[in-house]
């Protein structure tokens, strides 16, 4: 990760991690709010992901108000095996998010699926891939807390 931000990079992530203009022309409003041109203000988001300071950039879903399915999982993985575990599981596109913990539990990540029993075939699915028992924590209740990062 690159630790080389200016001001405008750091404007860039502040100003639009809760919102991003819905319009023809979006990275032309971002870049006038920040002083640059358009093409300026994507090739900014394009090497801020490329270097691996953003991890993601686009919307985000909340799969259940949209009939799909959510929950949090976790693996305990051989940590020998850890680099070839993580890339099984990073391949299965209803892996929003993968971390890892120090924990017995030490790999978790959220599954978003197109349905609520999407989630249980692609917990499947990943325990034959891995050979692992996956761990399936669904929430009982949600707390909206608005993380949000400063750069």
């Amino acid at each position: 990760m690159s630790a080389q931000l200016d001001a405008i990079d750091r404007a860039l992530i502040n100003d639009y991690q809760g919102g991003f203009p819905l319009s023809a022309e979006p990275f032309a409003e971002v870049g006038a709010s920040l002083g640059i041109d358009a093409e300026e203000a994507l090739a900014r988001v394009t090497r801020l992901l490329e270097d691996g300071t953003l991890s993601r950039f686009g919307p985000m879903y909340h799969a259940e108000k949209m009939g799909g399915g959510l929950t949090l999982a976790a693996l305990e993985v051989p940590e020998d095996d850890y680099e070839r575990i993580a890339e099984i599981v990073n391949g299965f596109d209803e892996v929003a998010h993968n971390y890892a913990r120090d924990h017995d539990f030490n790999m978790w990540f959220v599954l978003a699926t197109e349905t609520p029993e999407g989630v249980a075939e692609t917990i499947s699915k990943i325990e034959a891939a891995t050979g692992l028992v996956v761990h399936n924590m669904p929430k009982k209740e949600e707390f909206f807390i608005g993380l949000r990062f400063e750069a």
